[in-house]
């Protein structure tokens, strides 16, 4: 692709010429930290449990394969285009998410998967690239043509989401989906004081998920007071990076994934602080930061509001997440199962992700003067 030239005309060289080179650059760039984690701590996870050792290896990269394509396909959409597969994924996960419901297994507690032979979906994680573009669609649109209830089938679209969540339940996905309607409400300069209604109900559904969901006010009690019960996965995270240092001790020198249950997927970071230390973890964050906030300037420039608020939802949820896995397992909050974006294993996390960073991709190219823009 390095060799297209300016003056090409095809359909590759204006996707090569006006797609953000850097952001993509560093999705591949946390795609490899990925490998190379996945790599390092899921053989001595697998084999704990039972399969053969490099039984989650060989399914990330499975996975790894359609997320490239995922993340290469959904760049090439057109703006329009972005709009009518978002609106088309929102539906569908919306079905899964009532077909989990009604007929998905109980894991911990939750119904929030469906399986297929020998996969698993989880379809929140498909929704969520999808509600912020349909959010964003319906928040410009009503900007931009009086009398048109936009924001009225936000709300509403909104509270159909958190109602289905909460049966999950999955308060970290339902205050994950809060964050990002809010800061694309915000961006979109609607009335504050519906803003404020909004921060105060989401106020109140904290203190009533702690108040009657036992999981939500074990996990808050043990974060506030580590001796009200079982913090060992927290510590023992913390303590894999005082063993990691500066430089870590090395690609698969490190014990703490052989002791850690979700070593693998819920706390990779702290694998990656034991193994490959603190200067490789600061360099994870620079990319993540730096992704959002490339997202965010090149979404500026596009002077349409439509990509501004989609761009911002989906960055929104994109960095949010990495933030929530990072500072739990750093005990900087109250621990939250929850993927770092491109580096753990999960296939349906991975996939939608991908689909995520895609749609950024495509809204955030450059299309003044180039064929079919």
């Amino acid at each position: 692709m390095i060799g297209f030239a300016r003056t090409d005309t095809s359909v590759m060289a204006g996707w090569w010429w006006s797609l953000d080179r850097w952001s993509l650059a560093a999705i591949g760039v946390l795609m490899a930290f990925g490998v190379l984690l996945t790599l390092a701590a899921s053989p001595a996870v697998a084999e704990r449990i039972g399969f053969e050792s490099y039984y989650f290896v060989k399914r990330h990269l499975i996975y790894l394969l359609p997320a490239a394509g995922a993340v290469i396909a959904c760049s090439l959409i057109h703006p329009r285009g972005v709009r009518r597969l978002a609106l088309g994924l929102f539906l569908l996960s919306l079905a899964l998410m009532v077909l989990a419901l009604l007929i998905g297994p109980e894991i911990k507690g939750a119904h929030r998967w469906l399986v297929i032979g020998s996969l698993s979906l989880q379809p929140s994680e498909l929704m969520k690239p999808a509600f912020a573009v349909v959010i964003a669609w319906m928040l410009s649109t009503a900007k931009s043509e009086e009398g048109f209830p936009g924001l009225i089938i936000a709300f509403g679209i909104y509270g159909l989401v958190i109602l289905l969540l909460v049966l999950q339940p999955d308060m970290g996905m339902t205050g994950l989906v809060t964050a990002m309607f809010f800061a694309q409400f915000f961006i979109a300069g609607m009335p504050l004081y519906l803003l404020g209604i909004g921060v105060g109900l989401a106020a109140v559904g904290g203190l009533l998920a702690y108040t009657y969901l036992p999981h939500v006010m074990s996990r808050v009690d043990r974060f506030l007071d580590p001796a009200t019960g079982d913090s060992y996965q927290v510590s023992t995270g913390l303590e894999a990076f005082k063993n990691g240092g500066l430089l870590g001790r090395g690609p698969g020198e490190g014990t703490v994934k052989a002791v850690l249950p979700d070593a693998h997927s819920d706390f990779i970071f702290a694998v990656a602080g034991e193994e490959l230390g603190l200067l490789a973890c600061l360099i994870i964050v620079l990319l993540f930061a730096f992704i959002v906030l490339r997202g965010i300037a090149r979404s500026l420039e596009s002077q349409n509001l439509f990509v501004l608020l989609s761009v911002t939802g989906l960055v929104t949820q994109f960095g949010l997440q990495a933030v929530i896995h990072m500072a739990s397992t750093l005990s900087l909050m109250p621990t939250k199962g929850m993927t770092l974006p491109f580096i753990s294993y999960g296939g349906s996390s991975l996939i939608g992700i991908a689909i995520t960073m895609g749609m950024v991709l495509a809204l955030t190219r450059k299309r003044i003067g180039l064929r079919g823009a």
